[in-house]
C-alpha cells in the first residue's frame, strides 16, 4: 500500500480483524463491570477510534473522559518524558476506571498514567490497549485487556499516526519506509 509522500505501508491488522477483537473485548468488559460504576478514559489522540468502537460494544451505562499526553513529539520513538497536555474533567472517586490506550510500547507513558489515575480516588484502575509491543517494554505495566500483540515495528492507522498522518486508515499498517521524519 502506498501512503502519502512516498511512504510504503503494509497491512498488519485488517479492519475486520480489529472489529472482531474489539467486539470480544467489549463483551468481556461488559461481564467484568456488570453493576459497577465505570468510567473509560481515552488517551488522546491515538485511542479515539478504538475507544469509539469499544464503547459501542460495551452493554453497560458508562461515562467517558479523555487525557492527552505526549512522549513522542514528532519522532517515531518515545522520548520517555511524559507531559500532560489535557487532564481529566471529572472526579474518579467512587468509580472503576478503565484506561483505554492505542498501544503499549515502552510502558513509560502508561506507567505514569496508571499512577496518576490511581492517586485520584478510583475504586479500581485497569488498562485496556488495542496493541501491545512487549519487545520494547522498559517498565512493567498491568495490561488487563489486550487486543493484539505486535512485533517491534512502527505502526500507523486506526488512530495511530506519524506526524499526524494516517490516523484515518481503517487498518493497522506497518510503516515500511518513512520519508516523513
Amino acid at each position: 500500500m502506498q501512503g502519502t509522500q512516498g511512504n510504503e505501508l503494509e497491512v498488519l491488522l485488517s479492519a475486520e480483524e480489529i472489529a472482531g477483537r474489539v467486539g470480544m473485548m467489549g463483551k468481556r468488559i461488559t461481564l467484568d463491570y456488570e453493576n459497577k460504576p465505570l468510567i473509560l478514559i481515552g488517551i488522546l489522540k491515538g485511542s479515539f477510534m478504538f475507544l469509539a468502537d469499544l464503547i459501542r460494544q460495551i452493554d453497560l451505562p458508562i461515562s467517558i473522559d479523555f487525557m492527552a499526553l505526549s512522549s513522542y513529539g514528532s519522532s517515531t520513538k518515545s522520548s520517555g518524558v511524559v507531559r500532560i497536555i489535557k487532564d481529566l474533567d471529572y472526579s474518579l472517586e467512587g468509580h472503576h476506571v478503565l484506561v483505554v490506550e492505542d498501544i503499549v510500547d515502552t510502558g513509560l507513558t502508561l506507567n505514569y498514567i496508571y499512577g496518576h489515575i490511581k492517586s485520584r480516588g478510583a475504586l479500581s484502575v485497569k488498562i485496556c490497549s488495542l496493541l501491545d509491543k512487549p519487545g520494547r517494554r522498559q517498565v512493567a505495566v498491568p495490561l488487563h485487556y489486550k487486543g493484539f500483540e505486535i512485533p517491534d515495528e512502527f505502526v500507523v492507522g486506526y488512530g495511530l499516526d506519524v506526524n499526524e498522518k494516517y490516523r484515518n486508515l481503517p487498518d493497522v499498517c506497518r510503516l515500511v519506509r518513512n520519508t516523513d521524519e
